[in-house]
């Protein structure tokens, strides 16, 4: 008989990856909280240790492998899951012995591979987790999972391989778990999941049940819904299908913040095609001058890849061209990544690495000045800003036109006046001066 009265529930957990990923993480330490797990913050503490991997591009995959690799160092009980839990072979090639391997938004199994390693403490006590479960991100943002999975078919991805087809979420538990995270103090919801825009698409839009009234499984009735909780909600990943149309009036009348993150990839219509991405490139200018006649503070993040397989010199001066014509908000660019699995790969007519990066260069340094411009336009404006971050010298936030981690963010010197603003509030500011990427200001009264 062992008399040894330690009691082993502690977990270390890693989580890597976007925030679809970032989402199964606070489901899955939800889980673990609720069952009277302790998450610990070094491996060498824990008596398991839960990696959640990603494992869409190259470096990504060696984050994960090097991730797994140091838990096996320093602690050795080891359990992978997450997207490049996929490639189960070349986990267990390189290392045998991790004590379980699953693949995305996989709470259920791995839980059961926690509690077959390190079964459940006796007694949990569930009123030790919060109603809206643990998050990883700060009290003041959250993101908000719709559905998992993709039906689109992009020649460049494996997130339909990874993460399966679309699976739509119920109407009433994503609304529900939006009043949670509302009435726990949260200012802005993030709402996330592979194809936003196709939410419902899979249950054909059916009606659930919210607050005893019907509401449609559809995006538009999601974001009225969202809209009435008088707090920011923010739109990602929004693939641009024809009924994106209809929730521009919702920004316009203050339901939801005017933004919308939508991963054009390029815009030559020869590797639209290849890429198995909407190719009428016209037609998409036309839509976000109608999009910005509707809704003038509408702000557009948007992400293009260079380098893509038979991408020409012609293509790459299409793809400026586009830029400078609609000159969007926010923009992300990628040199273009071999995945294992997709399609992409056996397209002909490979991109050198050194033209790659010439023209990730010379898209960068287009997209600077268009930001300048941009962002100067804004100097002498008066834009709300959610704090993120206070300083001895600054209070560092962000309009409603920027999303944490990816886009600009707004320094407000602290001189000391402020006392009364935390992180999480709201603040009108001035906008005095602009940088490349970040806008600088002052508070004002009403």
């Amino acid at each position: 008989m062992n008399n040894d009265n330690k009691i082993n529930n502690k977990i270390g957990f890693l989580s890597l990856g976007c925030p679809k990923a970032l989402v199964d993480s606070e489901n899955i330490l939800t889980q673990l909280k609720s069952e009277g797990y302790i998450i610990v913050d070094k491996y060498t503490d824990a008596d398991i240790v839960v990696i959640n991997t990603c494992g869409f591009i190259e470096s990504a995959i060696e984050e994960s492998l090097g991730a797994i690799h140091e838990a096996l160092t320093e602690n050795g009980r080891v359990i992978v899951t997450g997207c490049l839990g996929v490639k189960t072979e070349l986990i267990k090639s390189k290392y045998p012995n991790v004590l379980g391997i699953t693949g995305p938004h996989a709470t259920y199994e791995v839980m059961s591979l926690i509690h077959k390693h390190l079964p459940k403490p006796h007694d949990p006590y569930t009123d030790l987790v919060p109603p809206q479960g643990i998050k990883l991100t700060p009290k003041h943002y959250a993101y908000l999972k719709i559905s998992e999975g993709c039906n689109n078919s992009c020649t460049f991805c494996i997130i339909p391989d990874m993460r399966g087809k679309l699976v739509s979420y119920p109407i009433h538990e994503v609304l529900e778990q939006a009043v949670k995270l509302r009435d726990a103090g949260y200012k802005e919801l993030l709402i996330v999941s592979q194809d936003t825009a196709a939410y419902g698409a899979d249950v054909k839009y059916r009606t659930g049940f919210f607050n005893g009234k019907p509401v449609k499984t559809k995006i538009y009735d999601l974001c009225e819904e969202l809209g009435a909780l008088g707090i920011w909600v923010r739109l990602h990943y929004v693939y641009p299908y024809p009924h994106i149309d209809d929730l521009i009036p919702l920004m316009r009348d203050g339901k939801i913040l005017p933004y919308l993150d939508i991963p054009f990839q390029h815009a030559s219509p020869n590797v639209l095609k290849a890429m198995k991405r909407p190719a009428n490139v016209t037609n998409i200018i036309q839509r976000i001058q109608s999009w910005r006649e509707i809704c003038p503070d509408l702000h557009i993040r948007s992400t293009f890849i260079v380098g893509f397989p038979g991408e020409t010199e012609e293509d790459f001066e299409l793809l400026l061209d586009f830029l400078r014509s609609v000159k969007l908000d926010n923009v992300g660019c990628f040199k273009y990544s071999q995945v294992d699995g997709a399609k992409a790969n056996n397209i002909a007519n490979k991109v050198p690495e050194d033209i790659k990066e010439i023209r990730y260069n010379k898209f960068m340094q287009c997209q600077q000045e268009i930001n300048r411009e941009r962002l100067k336009n804004k100097i002498g404006t008066i834009c709300e800003v959610i704090v993120d971050d206070i300083t001895r010298k600054y209070l560092i936030g962000r309009t409603k036109f920027d999303a944490p981690d990816i886009d600009g963010l707004t320094y407000i010197k602290n001189n000391g006046k402020y006392e009364n603003i935390m992180v999480g509030s709201i603040v009108k500011v001035e906008i005095t001066d602009n940088g490349d990427y970040d806008l600088y200001g002052k508070i004002i009264n009403d």
